[in-house]
């Protein structure tokens, strides 16, 4: 029987609120539960070589790595590995391995540029660097830090099997806490290296908590990992799966005719897409006769998606909403959770990101005086909750300048609650410019632009004027490149927006560029313009 002692003492970690430092055996241990209760059950389908796996292979994979992490690389709980890899069960292998062991897992874009690679690693100290052999020219050009990590080689002639086949397969769990940093993720960025973003257990855990909550990681989930695995929208898509014992297929990376066969073949209820994938899916020539007929859901999220090309996928049957979250704040925080709600009913919210997850708090507020503002009115939003991430990894200066007092996260982003309680982006506070001494939104021009028949796409910069200061260039792709459509743009503005709002010249592109988080590149919209 335990002693009042032991009572009190329990009593006071709770009442201290340090359950959060308490190591727990189940922390980090993603798989462990599923492999104990239903370990036949399957998990995961590795599209790229056809291999499928239950929660016992991947348990028992996740335990050999553990193993090897520790004994053939001497890594030790804290430790970080860096990883170069596509959507493929190896990903899926050292994200649980990590978990088990305590170390850090940081995955590395491999969109990114030596230089920027570089950079990164410096920062973050891996003592392992796992990389594929597609990536072999790449990490060749790498410089290391000192003292130069180890290397794991990824590739299909069989040697990482047998690496593991070799290595012991005795449990490797290690009891953490939720305070315990799991990953670091670096986040998309136009203006200089990415910021590696500090995220401990607990963000993780919480966030797939948050998405069960609101329909997702259930048993009978069968979901497409869309997002690349270098970035947080992956993990986010696969942990509630894992965690609640649902079946997710990886593709090694994004096409839409396999996206497409995929649906069809297993059956797919749901997958996550940023707006260019979903083009992509549209312009295949198999998008209308594919069967999509399981297809029940699919979530947009990393920018606003144009109604179009939303509508393409309503018009099928299938619900389509936005999503909203943040590396540092979810990385999920605004969902259309499953209601009592018809096919139009939920049409109707399109152009909003939702309502908060029930575990995440947010205020709009001024972007001068931080005092929240009622619904209509437009300002910065800010999110707080258990899934906030731990801060930017060497980074005190910006950390604080994105937790601000009392947990709340800054994230950037203009938002406006509608009369429902529904909200939406309306942009980016640090894309605004100031044009004879007014403010510009960027988007706000793009939302008038996107309303003309036959435009694809639209972004807005800002570009220096000697009598204005900086003045707005609008970056089209069109159906049609021609001057009366460029004639008619123009007037639509000057009719729906204030003078200083009115692009100076509109510059019809193929396509325009976007960061590696799916995002427009303003910079290089930029340059091209100046160029």
């Amino acid at each position: 029987m335990q002693s009042n002692m032991g009572v009190m003492e329990n009593m006071n970690m709770a009442a201290g609120g340090s359950f959060d430092d308490l190591p727990m055996d189940w922390v980090g241990n993603w798989v462990g539960r599923w492999a104990r209760v239903a370990p036949g059950r399957t998990a995961i389908l590795d599209a790229g070589n056809g291999r499928a796996f239950d929660y016992s292979d991947l348990d028992r994979r996740a335990n050999r790595l553990a193993n090897r992490l520790t004994d053939d690389f001497a890594l030790a709980r804290g430790d970080r590995v860096c990883m170069l890899l596509r959507n493929r069960i190896e990903a899926v292998d050292l994200y649980l391995a990590c978990g088990k062991a305590g170390i850090i897992l940081a995955p590395l874009s491999y969109r990114l540029r030596p230089r920027e690679l570089n950079d990164l690693m410096a920062r973050i100290q891996p003592g392992l660097l796992v990389a594929e052999d597609t990536f072999d020219d790449l990490v060749g050009e790498l410089e290391y830090p000192r003292p130069k990590p180890a290397m794991l080689r990824i590739a299909d002639d069989g040697g990482y099997e047998q690496g593991l086949e070799s290595s012991s397969d005795a449990e490797a769990n290690t009891a953490l806490a939720m305070s315990d940093t799991f990953l670091y993720i670096h986040t998309g960025g136009t203006t200089a290296t990415p910021k590696v973003c500090v995220v401990p257990y607990r963000q993780m855990v919480w966030n797939s908590f948050d998405l069960m909550v609101c329909g997702g990681g259930t048993l009978d989930s069968r979901e497409l990992i869309t997002f690349p695995l270098f970035h947080v929208g992956g993990w986010n898509s696969l942990t509630p799966i894992l965690h609640g014992g649902g079946y997710a297929v990886l593709t090694r990376q994004f096409d839409p005719g396999q996206l497409l066969d995929l649906v069809a073949e297993e059956r797919i209820r749901h997958f996550g897409a940023v707006e260019a994938m979903l083009r992509m899916v549209l312009a295949h020539p198999r998008f209308e006769q594919a069967d999509l007929s399981s297809l029940e859901r699919v979530t947009t999220a990393g920018a606003p998606c144009a109604e179009p090309v939303m509508r393409a996928f309503h018009d099928r049957g299938i619900a389509i909403t936005q999503a909203y979250g943040l590396t540092e704040a979810g990385p999920s925080n605004f969902i259309h959770a499953p209601v009592d709600q018809t096919h139009d009913e939920i049409w109707r919210h399109n152009r909003s990101i939702g309502t908060a997850m029930p575990h995440c708090d947010y205020r709009i507020v001024d972007r001068e005086t931080r005092e929240p503002l009622p619904a209509g009115e437009t300002g910065v939003l800010c999110m707080r909750s258990m899934h906030n991430f731990a801060g930017y990894l060497g980074q005190p200066e910006r950390t604080a300048q994105a937790l601000l007092d009392d947990g709340w996260v800054y994230s950037g982003d203009l938002a406006m609650e509608d009369d429902e309680g529904y909200v939406h982006i309306v942009g980016r506070a640090d894309n605004m410019f100031i044009s004879g001494g007014e403010n510009v939104s960027p988007e706000e021009i793009e939302d008038v632009l996107m309303r003309r028949p036959g435009v694809q796409q639209a972004a807005v910069v800002a570009v220096d004027d000697e009598r204005w200061g900086q003045v707005a260039v609008a970056a089209v792709v069109a159906e049609h490149a021609v001057e009366e459509l460029r004639a008619g743009l123009l007037e639509l503005c000057r009719q729906e927006l204030a003078g200083y709002k009115v692009p100076r010249r509109i510059e019809f592109m193929d396509a325009l560029p976007v960061t590696g988080a799916g995002k427009i590149d303003r910079n290089a919209i930029r340059a091209r313009i100046s160029g």
